[in-house]
C-alpha cells in the first residue's frame, strides 16, 4: 500500500528534474513511508522524458508519464492524479519554486484528520507584478464567488486525501482553482504558508493571454458547483433581478402617466427598457426550466449521484463493499 504520492506536472524542465528528484528523495527518505513520484511529461518540446528516464534509473520512486502532445497543465494534473496510488497526493510544480522539503508540513495539516485538502499559501511572492497582480485579483474574486476561505487558488502545491483525487474532474485552466472543485466533495479545507523560490532554469510558459481564459473557467467551475444540481436557482435568480427591475421601471411609468398624466412617450427609452427587462425575466425562468431538465436527464443517464462517499464500513447493497484503511499519516507515530 502506497501512503503517499507526489504529481509532478512538467513542461520544458529538463534542467530541473535532477534536482527535483534528488531533494524529493531525501524527503522521502526522512518520512519512512512507502511513496511514489509520478512525473508528468507535458508534450515537452526538449529533454524533459529522458531526464525523467534518467531520474527513474536513480531511484525506483519514480513514475513517468509522458503525453501524446501539449495538452496544458490541468490536463497534465489529472493525468497524474489518474496514474497516481497513494492515499494521500500531493501535487507540486516542477520548477522548484516549490521545495520538496515542505512537504512535511502538509502532512502534519493532514495527520490530525481535520483537513482533506491542504493548500499552500504564498506569502511572499517573488513573480514579477503583471503576474502577482492579476493573480491577487483572481483570489478575491474566488473567495467571494465560491465561499472556500483560503488565501492562495493559484499554487499547485497542495495536498488531497485519495477520495478527493478520485472525485476530481478537471479541464480549462482549472488547475487554477481546484479547492473550488474539491469543495463538492468536501469542505474541510485548510492552508499552510510556503517560501517560493525563484525559479533557476527553464523559462515560464506563463503570459498575459491566460488572464482572462482564467477568469473565465472561475466563473465556470464557480456556477457549475453551486447550481449544477439546481440550475433553477441561478437562472432564477437572475430572473428575479430583471423582472423586478422591469417591474419597478415600468410601475413607475404607470403611476406618472395616472398621477401625474406623463405620457409614456416622454420616456420612451426608459419604456422599452422596462419591456425589455421583462421579456428577459421570462426568458431566465423558461431557460432554468429547460436546463433543471437536462440536468436531471443526465444525472439519470449518467448514473452519477449529486453526492460523494467518503468511506465505507462493511458490505455495501448492491455488491461487496471494502473497508478503506485509515491513511498511515492519520496514525499517532510512536
Amino acid at each position: 500500500m502506497i501512503a503517499l504520492s507526489v504529481v509532478v506536472p512538467l513542461f520544458r524542465e529538463a534542467e530541473n528534474i535532477a534536482e527535483l528528484t534528488a531533494r524529493l528523495g531525501r524527503v522521502l527518505d526522512g518520512l519512512g513511508e512507502v511513496a511514489e513520484i509520478v512525473l508528468v511529461d507535458d508534450g515537452s518540446p526538449d529533454a524533459t522524458w529522458a531526464a525523467i528516464g534518467e531520474a527513474r534509473a536513480r531511484d525506483a520512486r519514480v513514475v513517468g508519464v509522458r503525453l501524446s502532445r501539449n495538452f496544458g497543465q490541468t490536463a497534465a494534473l489529472q493525468a497524474g492524479f489518474r496514474e497516481s496510488r497513494g492515499e494521500i497526493v500531493i501535487a507540486m510544480d516542477g520548477d522548484l519554486q516549490h521545495r520538496p522539503e515542505e512537504i512535511p508540513a502538509f502532512l502534519e495539516c493532514m495527520r490530525n484528520g481535520e483537513y482533506d485538502v491542504v493548500s499552500g499559501w504564498r506569502r511572499e511572492r517573488v513573480d514579477p507584478l503583471r503576474r502577482t497582480l492579476p493573480s491577487r485579483i483572481a483570489n478575491v474574486l474566488a473567495r467571494w464567488l465560491s465561499g472556500v476561505q483560503i488565501h492562495d487558488f493559484g499554487t499547485t502545491f497542495k495536498a488531497y486525501r485519495r477520495f478527493v483525487v478520485d472525485h476530481l474532474e478537471l479541464f480549462g485552466e482549472m488547475h487554477r482553482f481546484v479547492p473550488i472543485v474539491a469543495s463538492a466533495v468536501t469542505t474541510r479545507i485548510g492552508e499552510v504558508p510556503i517560501v517560493q523560490d525563484r525559479r533557476q532554469h527553464g523559462r515560464s510558459s506563463y503570459s498575459l493571454g491566460r488572464t482572462l481564459r482564467v477568469v473565465f473557467d472561475l466563473l465556470t467551475v464557480t456556477l457549475l458547483q453551486r447550481f449544477v444540481a439546481r440550475p433553477l436557482h441561478g437562472f432564477g435568480l437572475l430572473g428575479l433581478g430583471f423582472g423586478g427591475t422591469g417591474v419597478a421601471i415600468l410601475g413607475g411609468l404607470t403611476i406618472q402617466k395616472y398621477v401625474y398624466g406623463v405620457e409614456f412617450a416622454q420616456h420612451t427609452y426608459l419604456f422599452l427598457l422596462g419591456v425589455l427587462l421583462a421579456i428577459l425575466a421570462v426568458q431566465m425562468f423558461a431557460l432554468g426550466l429547460v436546463t433543471e431538465l437536462v440536468a436531471r436527464v443526465y444525472q439519470a443517464a449518467s448514473g452519477r449521484p449529486f453526492y460523494r462517499v467518503r468511506e465505507r464500513l462493511g458490505n455495501r447493497p448492491g455488491g461487496p463493499g471494502r473497508d478503506l484503511p485509515i491513511s498511515q499519516f492519520d496514525r499517532e507515530k510512536p
